[in-house]
């Protein structure tokens, strides 16, 4: 039997809520295949943490994380929780993750689900990946701000690290049973920065010949997922711009509550669900637990293919199939699917699915 040690970071609002969820769903059915065993421990790595203690993220935390086989987040932030700037404290915990346990790759699925309704007119089914750059890009500047007159950031794109993401992406066409196409959303148009990320990427398409390299430019690629979703397969892009179309394509499938993730590097990596703490629901137990569920499925599968470990897959994909039976029978739903499910309600239908 394999064991994996998984270290939990339940975080801000109903972070801890979606957490659990998860948790009792892989622990079942990893209890059931009988291959995988999970050892977790939980840490406090959150924006209320920070406005107890005045440190979101403590350095025993940062190295309990180092010395993990994956992390596991439930969903960190509060809206009153900034620094003086303005900016907020999620990013103590989240970016410094991030660029210390360089997890380069950010792998979030858009997907949709039957049963789940969608606010798109046609019904061709949806399923490719976001895979945006993590560690570099404008959201990886720590910008300037005089005299509360000028205000600066600094986009910064390097051969390494587009080079890095690019072939994630092209590493995952080829495992995908999909088009086999890595689209490249950039501005390169227009600015300096992109037109070097996407010659970099044209030199890691080269060396992939059996998997297509396509472009579009970030203004037409919002209109695309909107009108012709189901053309893509894998796309890649700089740091702000795969965080705003990954949001875009999570209102496409049915709503962030659907959307996993993982951020991904060649060492480390970490898993939870696209959506926010959304503290206006905390505590009523309403919150859709699906995609920190898929999360924890994803993390499952990265461990099975990083270890070589098909028990490990397989109780991935046994979760998956279990959500995706789930929404289908659309019975037992949360209040944002348009049902009346309680979060604990979800989640037991989902354990009852596994089979």
């Amino acid at each position: 039997m394999s064991s994996y040690a998984i270290v939990t970071l339940p975080g801000d609002g109903i972070g801890p809520e979606v957490t659990e969820s998860a948790l009792a769903v892989v622990r079942a059915a990893a209890a059931a295949h009988g291959g995988v065993e999970l050892d977790v421990t939980e840490h406090d790595a959150s924006a209320g943490r920070w406005q107890r203690t005045g440190v979101a993220l403590p350095d025993e935390t940062l190295t309990a994380c180092a010395a993990a086989d994956a992390i596991l987040m439930g969903a960190v932030g509060l809206p009153e929780a900034r620094h003086p700037d303005g900016r907020e404290v999620n990013g103590d915990v989240i970016l410094r993750l991030r660029f210390e346990l360089d997890l380069y790759a950010g792998i979030r699925p858009i997907r949709s689900f039957a049963g789940v309704p969608t606010p798109l007119a046609g019904d061709a089914p949806i399923d490719y990946v976001i895979v945006r750059e993590n560690v570099e890009g404008l959201l990886a500047s720590s910008g300037t701000c005089i005299r509360e007159e000028v205000a600066t950031d600094t986009l910064t794109i390097t051969d390494t690290g587009t080079r890095k993401v690019s072939e994630a992406a092209f590493a995952l066409a080829e495992q995908r049973a999909g088009k086999r196409k890595v689209t490249c959303v950039d501005k390169s148009n227009a600015v300096a920065a992109y037109a070097f990320f996407r010659r970099v990427f044209d030199r890691v398409a080269a060396g992939h010949d059996t998997v297509e390299a396509d472009y579009a430019y970030i203004d037409a690629m919002t209109a695309y997922q909107v009108l012709r979703p189901e053309t893509f397969d894998v796309v890649v892009t700089e740091n702000m711009f795969g965080d705003i179309i990954s949001d875009l394509g999570g209102a496409t499938v049915g709503g962030l509550g659907l959307a996993p993730s993982g951020d991904v590097g060649d060492e480390h990596a970490m898993f939870q669900p696209s959506h926010g703490s959304a503290p206006g629901i905390a505590g009523r137990g309403v919150a859709n637990p699906v995609a920190t569920i898929l999360s924890a499925a994803m993390m499952l599968d990265w461990l099975g293919r990083r270890h070589d470990d098909a028990a490990a897959r397989e109780v991935a994909a046994v979760v998956d199939a279990a959500v995706v039976r789930v929404l289908a029978d659309r019975t037992v739903i949360t209040p944002d699917l348009g049902g009346t499910a309680t979060t604990t309600e979800l989640t037991a239908a989902v354990v009852a699915a596994l089979g």
